[in-house]
C-alpha cells in the first residue's frame, strides 16, 4: 500500500539523553500511536560521552494526529521517563535568520543566492553591517539593511541593539557572514547555539591576520575553510562544516584566497543548511550533525 504524504502535517523531532536500552522504541511508538508516519530517522550513540542523538522525520494524519502543541504536550511523558532534551518543529515553518556582514561580500552573495533558489528554506530578516558598503547587495533582494558602525566605546551598545534586532525580527539564527568584529563573551553567551560564524581558514591553523599568506609561507597542500558556532573562545566553537581543498606549490597567495572564498562559502552554506533544517545536536564541545 503506498503511503501519500502531500498536504500532510510535516513535523521533526529532536531529542537527545543518555544511552540506554529502549529509547528508539518509545519515540517509534509513541509516533505510531499517534497515526505518525515516520520517513526518516537518523540515530546516534557516541560511547564516548554515554549520549544518545535521534532525529526523526514524520508526518501526521489530518484528523487522526495531534496537532503539534498536542504532540508536544503528550510526548512529555516519554521525555521525563528518558530524561531527554528534545523539541518537536513544524516541519513547514521557514527558520528567520539574520545575516551579519562587514565589507567582505562572497559569502553574503552566495547566501541570497542559494535562498533566493529556494536551496536554503529560510526567510532572511534582515542584513546587519558595521560598515554601508553592501546595502544595494542586500536590498536589491528586498531584504532591510541595519547598518551598526561599532567602535571599542560604541561596541556594548551596538550589541544591545543587535540583541533587540534579533527579537524584533524573530530571529533564530544569526550568521556571521565574514562579519569582521569580535563578539563580546556576554553576547556569545546569549547566542549560545543559535549563531554560526565562518572562518577563513582550515582551523585550527593559521589564525589571525592573512592567514592565507601563513600558509603560503608554510607550503601547505591543503587548505579550506570552517563554520563553528560562535563562543567565547575566538573560533574555538563547535565545528559544524568544514571544507578541505588540495593546492600545489603553483598558487601564489591570491590564488589561495581565490580557493578560500569558495571554500567559505560552501562551508558556511552547509552549517546554515544543517541548522535550519534541525540536523545539529550540540555534544560538548562538538557537535552531532545529522546529513
Amino acid at each position: 500500500m503506498s503511503v501519500h504524504l502531500e498536504g500532510k502535517p510535516h513535523y521533526i523531532l529532536n531529542a537527545t539523553c543518555d544511552s540506554r536500552l529502549g529509547t528508539v522504541a518509545a519515540v517509534s511508538g509513541f509516533l505510531a500511536s499517534r497515526q505518525c508516519y515516520i520517513t526518516e530517522m537518523q540515530q546516534f550513540d557516541d560511547i564516548l560521552s554515554g549520549r544518545f542523538f535521534v532525529r526523526v522525520n514524520f508526518f501526521g494524519e489530518p484528523g487522526q494526529t495531534p496537532s503539534i502543541d498536542q504532540l508536544r504536550e503528550q510526548f512529555q511523558d516519554v521525555a521525563r521517563r528518558e530524561q531527554m532534551e528534545w523539541a518537536i518543529y513544524d516541519g513547514a515553518k521557514r527558520p528567520r535568520v539574520l545575516i551579519m556582514v562587514s565589507k567582505f561580500d562572497h559569502c553574503l552573495h552566495d547566501l541570497l543566492y542559494r535562498h533566493r533558489t529556494g536551496e536554503l528554506k529560510m526567510d532572511i530578516s534582515a542584513v546587519v553591517s558595521n560598515h554601508p558598503d553592501l546595502r544595494p547587495m542586500a536590498e536589491a533582494h528586498g531584504i532591510e539593511y541595519i547598518h551598526l558602525p561599532v567602535t571599542a566605546d560604541t561596541k556594548p551598545a551596538r550589541e544591545a541593539e543587535l540583541m533587540d534586532i534579533v527579537a524584533k525580527t524573530h530571529s533564530d539564527l544569526v550568521v556571521l557572514a565574514r562579519y569582521m568584529q569580535v563578539l563580546s563573551n556576554d553576547l556569545c553567551r546569549q547566542l549560545r547555539g543559535r549563531a554560526i560564524n565562518i572562518h577563513h581558514s582550515f582551523l585550527p591553523g593559521f589564525k589571525g591576520a592573512k592567514p592565507y599568506h601563513q600558509a603560503h609561507e608554510r607550503g601547505v597542500k591543503l587548505t579550506g575553510a570552517t563554520a563553528h558556532y560562535v563562543t567565547a573562545d575566538l573560533d574555538e566553537g563547535p565545528i559544524i562544516e568544514q571544507i578541505v581543498e588540495r593546492v600545489d606549490h603553483t598558487y601564489t597567495p591570491e590564488k589561495l584566497a581565490a580557493a578560500g572564498r569558495d571554500s567559505e562559502c560552501r562551508a558556511l552554506a552547509a552549517a546554515v543548511r544543517f541548522h535550519t533544517e534541525h540536523r545539529v545536536f550540540l555534544n560538548g564541545g562538538r557537535v552531532v550533525v545529522f546529513r
